[in-house]
């Protein structure tokens, strides 16, 4: 009889054991779930700031492109006291060019115009009877629009024929 007590306290000893091994694991899953949390919050914050230094990047990338355009109307300003109007105007068509040509760089494509309408690259803004255009095609375009890459911009705004 003297065996029972001893049996006893073996599985006791072995129940808190094992409660204890369980604690330290809960403790450890804890901590590595803790840990896991501040990675990703630390990721998205990193991913963040990434983000914003991209558009920043891209930003600079255009003003700079765009500051020798600039340059070109102030000087083509200046010219209108001095010149004739005819050099002026040649002075605008090239800072006309030199812009386009900024954009054209950028991706930016001018929305075609010619043929039906397409609601999705189109804003009607009027539409009018037309003799010598078949119904629901553009008969004049009111404002130009563009897109770039896939995405549309600005849709061109146009008069549609009935």
């Amino acid at each position: 009889m003297q065996d029972e007590p001893q049996v006893q306290e073996e599985v006791t000893e072995s129940g808190e054991d094992r409660l204890a091994a369980l604690e330290a694991e809960r403790d450890d899953a804890i901590d590595r779930w803790k840990r896991a949390a501040a990675d990703f919050d630390n990721f998205k914050k990193r991913a963040a700031r990434e983000r914003e230094e991209y558009v920043a990047f891209a930003n600079e990338r255009l003003v700079t492109d765009l500051l020798p355009i600039l340059d070109d109307l102030e000087r083509a300003l200046a010219a209108v006291g001095e010149h004739q109007e005819a050099t002026v105007e040649e002075g605008v068509r090239l800072v006309h060019r030199a812009l386009a040509d900024v954009f054209a760089r950028t991706g930016l494509v001018e929305i075609e115009t010619d043929g039906a309408f397409d609601p999705h690259v189109h804003e009607a803004l009027l539409t009018q009877p037309a003799d010598d255009a078949e119904p629901g095609s553009v008969v004049q375009v009111l404002q130009k629009g563009y897109r770039l890459g896939d995405r549309v911009l600005r849709p061109a705004r146009v008069v549609v024929a009935e």
